[in-house]
């Protein structure tokens, strides 16, 4: 119990710093994700005429929303978290708490803020009527938890590398775009050569992008072998994640 007072705390905190001094305060939240939407959709839509294959294929822009959303929350989260530690370095060796919750809070904070964003604006596309199903809304936030878990593991291993790589949190920002289009998430898997389909099953995102399109705009097939190889990857990146951070937090208070 006190393990959980202490992560609701930092992340209240987190929450209450992260727009402190902002205009627009929490709205930012869902702001920033709708100027990029706009940014891409006008892109690709206007400019390239993006189109997606298939008779029953969904807007454009519905088709982006559902993946970039929550591919929003997992890369703020990585971010953001990466250099908790580092931040928080007043509080290494004053204060005695689970370290590990320095790094959950920007994590979870992320989650919370863009989860908030992504109802707002998918509730927003089904009353204007572009195709996408409230009814499996429920199913598809429950892709976050997995989600929620793998940007977790690979928080801690990215948190306790940049106490010692201080040049860590520029290198992840250009790894994190890679990643981005290299998932399937401002094109679908058939918009690829045939010879490439395959590749995008390494990247571990492409489930979720795919899974949420599934289940709000009924593109594609929701497979429950792909949950589960997502699932198990998600708990794998967070028991090495915590091996990892606690390899490495003895040490902590020596670099920082």
């Amino acid at each position: 119990m006190k393990a959980a007072r202490l992560a609701a705390h930092f992340i209240r905190r987190e929450l209450r710093e992260r727009y402190r001094g902002s205009f627009t305060g929490f709205g930012w939240a869902l702001l920033q994700p709708l100027l990029q939407l706009a940014i891409y959709a006008f892109v690709f839509v206007e400019i390239f005429k993006a189109r997606l294959p298939g008779a029953d294929a969904p807007g454009y822009v519905p088709f982006l929303v559902v993946a970039l959303w929550p591919w929003v929350a997992f890369s703020d989260a990585l971010a953001r978290a990466t250099i908790a530690i580092q931040d928080n370095s007043a509080l290494i060796g004053k204060v005695a708490l689970p370290r590990a919750i320095l790094v959950m809070a920007p994590c979870a904070a992320s989650f919370l803020l863009h989860i908030g964003g992504f109802v707002a604006i998918v509730v927003a596309l089904a009353l204007a009527g572009q195709g996408i199903s409230l009814a499996h809304l429920p199913l598809a936030l429950l892709l976050y938890v997995p989600l929620f878990v793998l940007a977790f593991g690979i928080a801690l291993v990215l948190a306790a590398a940049q106490v010692f790589v201080r040049d860590l949190a520029q290198v992840l920002g250009q790894v994190l775009m890679l990643v981005m289009f290299a998932s399937p998430v401002f094109y679908t898997r058939a918009n690829l050569p045939e010879r490439w389909q395959g590749w995008l099953d390494l990247n571990p995102f492409t489930f979720y992008a795919e899974g949420f399109r599934s289940l709000l705009l009924g593109y594609g097939t929701f497979e429950l072998r792909g949950l589960a190889i997502a699932c198990a990857i998600a708990v794998a990146a967070l028991l090495i994640g915590r091996w990892v951070f606690r390899r490495l937090d003895p040490h902590f208070e020596d670099f920082l």
